[in-house]
């Protein structure tokens, strides 16, 4: 391939890439949009900055339309880079309606201020592109580049609060930590690129079925585990959690929300995809990188003496019970930290970190089984990724109202310790039952929505018989009754301390609208859980190929 045809291929290739990556080319254009009225103080008035970025987010979730491209068969855009399927399309705009939520939440509660703003939702929108980016990586190094691209604005945005000490503390531990991650993740990379010849994750399964690396499978061994301590970072997951209770202690609620449902949700997919890409081959196409075409390389790639297809899926078959193995541990020891680690806390916000960190653990359990089936019943992998699927779009309703009512209480008590809740339910009875939903429905008690996240998650482990596992889970959503029924009896026995001054939060008031309507998907969704049930299956339909 010459130098005119490659520019022609690429070209080419573009243009009909672009159609599919439309919702991140309308995330694009807000930005821009966004940044250009900052010009002058003429052009700052013309329009919010918030409504600027609502109309954005609402506009990519319409050019997404899950109701339509659900069912879009798998194809590889930008040369290999990015996979669109029906997987990136629910993620995608999963990612883009919680940012129209979000928006709205800022707005209301009054974060970020009017000097910030533009600032503020420059930055959301930038962290939302890099997540969606995270659901559809088919290439290491858009793997490494969509991590960056949702983690440093998150980095700023965890230190809007300029006032405060502990705001400043959270942006200074997150960003060391992210940099110390994106380091190792990074190194990582380059093992794995170089030892296998290419970045392009299915062309890294193909060239491990074929036995790169087998000389020296502790380095492959080594650059698998570094690319997980990235994705662990982004999950907050153990022993890669530290950053997260001090974080969001010391960013704002508002900020909190869009870290632990956005944030978590981006890296669960893109741990699917790497986890996948690098133990599957999709058999109906070849893989399209562009380093591929050069006739070198095609020759030195026929003049290597192949080994079966038998052997070659018994290699990855090897590798996908290690990366089983590996998710399922972290997954059990993220999952039981978690719920321990919260039992002693008396900020709110550092409670629900550690509730963050224990969901984590959950929605991890079902890739390890779903990997583990791959082979073995194909069906029932599929079901078990749409398990998590199911589970994180319930958790947008739980976490974000979690953190709403938070934010909002903040505004009205100026205070974020749970004692200081006691005796709510005197003043705003509507706020309590709203909170204490949220809450029963992040244990995973019935006949809440929560509830059935958690038994589909533990359905896809009774079919991968990971029964540890299971049980894992079982006992840590016991031991989450506790601390989560500690803060409900705040509210509803305890008198109401002598230091607070009255409270009253009206659910007929802006915010008691937007509590109540963020809530009654957790109290209702179950009557309607199969729409969303068929959505998540249809998503998974494509993952491998």
């Amino acid at each position: 391939m010459n130098y005119q045809q490659l520019v022609d291929y690429v070209l080419s290739d573009t243009n009909k890439s672009l159609y599919l990556f439309l919702p991140e080319l309308v995330l694009i254009g807000t930005i821009i949009v966004m940044l250009l009225l900052r010009v002058s103080s003429t052009t700052r008035r013309l329009i919010p900055t918030w409504l600027l970025a609502l109309f954005g987010a609402a506009a990519a979730l319409a050019v997404s339309a899950p109701w339509i491209f659900l069912n879009d068969g798998r194809t590889e855009i930008f040369t290999g880079l990015l996979v669109y399927d029906s997987f990136t399309v629910f993620f995608r705009s999963l990612l883009v309606f919680f940012t129209v939520l979000f928006v709205i939440l800022t707005r209301i509660s009054g974060m970020p201020d009017e000097e910030d703003a533009a600032d503020f939702y420059t930055l959301v929108l930038g962290a939302v592109l890099g997540m969606c980016l995270m659901a559809s990586a088919n290439h290491l190094l858009i793997v490494f580049l969509a991590v960056e691209m949702a983690s440093v604005p998150s980095y700023v945005m965890a230190g809007m609060l300029k006032d405060r000490r502990k705001s400043s503390e959270a942006a200074l531990k997150y960003s060391v930590y992210g940099a110390g991650a994106a380091g190792v993740m990074l190194y990582g990379t380059s093992l794995i690129a170089g030892m296998t010849g290419s970045a392009h994750l299915p062309t890294i399964a193909q060239r491990l079925a074929e036995g790169a690396g087998a000389e020296t499978p502790l380095v492959l061994l080594l650059g698998g585990l570094m690319i997980m301590v990235g994705l662990a970072f982004k999950l907050s997951a153990v022993p890669f959690h530290f950053w997260c209770p001090d974080v969001f202690e010391g960013a704002s609620a508002e900020v909190n929300a869009f870290l632990s449902v956005a944030s978590k949700a981006a890296a669960l997919a893109l741990l699917v995809r790497v986890a996948i890409g690098l133990s599957n081959v999709p058999p109906e196409e070849a893989p399209r990188e562009v380093v591929q075409q050069s006739v070198a390389a095609t020759e030195v790639v026929q003049a290597m003496a192949g080994p079966s297809a038998s052997e070659q899926q018994e290699r990855l078959e090897r590798i996908r019970t290690l990366i089983s193995y590996v998710v399922a541990v972290i997954a059990a020891v993220t999952c039981t930290f978690g719920n321990l680690a919260a039992y002693g806390q008396t900020n709110i916000k550092r409670l629900l970190a550690y509730s963050t960190i224990a969901h984590a653990g959950y929605m991890m359990m079902p890739v390890a089984a779903g990997i583990s089936m791959m082979s073995s019943d194909p069906v029932a992998s599929q079901r078990a990724f749409a398990s998590m699927l199911v589970y994180a779009g319930i958790y947008v309703f739980m976490n974000l109202g979690a953190f709403a009512i938070v934010a909002f209480l903040r505004n009205t008590m100026f205070s974020e310790e749970i004692d200081d809740y006691a005796g709510l339910i005197t003043s705003s009875p509507g706020v309590v039952v709203c909170f204490s939903a949220i809450l029963f429905s992040l244990i995973g008690l019935p006949p809440l929505a929560g509830f059935l996240g958690k038994l589909l998650i533990f359905a896809g482990l009774v079919d991968a018989k990971m029964y540890t596992l299971l049980f894992i889970g079982g006992i840590n959503t016991a031991i989450s009754l506790f601390y989560y029924l500690r803060v409900v009896k705040v509210m509803t026995m305890d008198p109401e301390p002598d230091r607070r001054g009255p409270v009253s939060f009206s659910m007929f008031s802006v915010a008691g609208i937007y509590v109540a309507v963020i809530t009654a998907p957790v109290l209702f969704l179950i009557v309607q859980w199969d729409q969303l049930h068929l959505w998540a299956l249809a998503a998974c339909q494509h993952l491998f190929g």
